[in-house]
């Protein structure tokens, strides 16, 4: 948070320098409220900017995560955002962490991670049936057997066109392709 504070500061103020400078080169033209107003309008440019890029930033560090679901809600503090929708939080798939077993091919372990905007990444081990359209944690008490099954799991039912089991269900559908083309 410290970072866009310190972010959008210097933008205002090198903004403000900026206008300082053409000032100086036309003559000094420009009435004295042209420099705050540079910088307020550098400012709010840049916590615009920051807030609506976020999403596509953190992704942009982390190319092993494919993004399942995308939400946000408008704010009555942002107004924008009921006409331009903004991105706080998303699911996503850890292909890095994805696996599919060979004797279990609907099944797929994989790690879901909710990312969420000035919240820390959470992360959680799953497992879904793509045939069966449900999913299970992995928690204490269950155990994953040498033949690809688990033991001990609470399945939870979903629905067929379940953002998240889709998105899990595509990622093991490339390992499987991978693993059989030899990849």
């Amino acid at each position: 948070m410290i970072i866009d504070f310190v972010g959008a500061l210097a933008t205002g103020l090198g903004l403000m320098g900026l206008m300082m400078l053409i000032n100086r080169v036309t003559g000094r033209r420009m009435g004295r409220w042209v420099f705050p107003a540079t910088v307020a309008l550098g400012m709010i440019g840049y916590t615009a900017w920051s807030e609506y890029t976020w999403g596509a930033r953190t992704l942009e560090g982390q190319p092993q995560l494919r993004v399942a679901v995308e939400a946000g809600e408008p704010t009555l503090l942002r107004p924008w955002t009921y006409i331009i929708p903004q991105t706080t939080r998303m699911i996503a798939i850890d292909l890095a962490r994805t696996q599919v077993h060979p004797d279990q091919p609907d099944l797929v372990m994989t790690q879901v991670v909710l990312l969420g905007r000035w919240q820390p990444v959470r992360a959680a081990s799953v497992v879904y049936d793509c045939t069966g359209h449900r999913r299970a944690d992995i928690a204490e008490g269950v155990t994953l057997n040498a033949d690809g099954t688990l033991e001990g799991a609470d399945w939870i039912a979903l629905e067929a066109g379940d953002a998240v089991l889709g998105t899990a269900c595509a990622a093991g559908e490339e390992i499987r392709n991978g693993r059989s083309n030899g990849s």
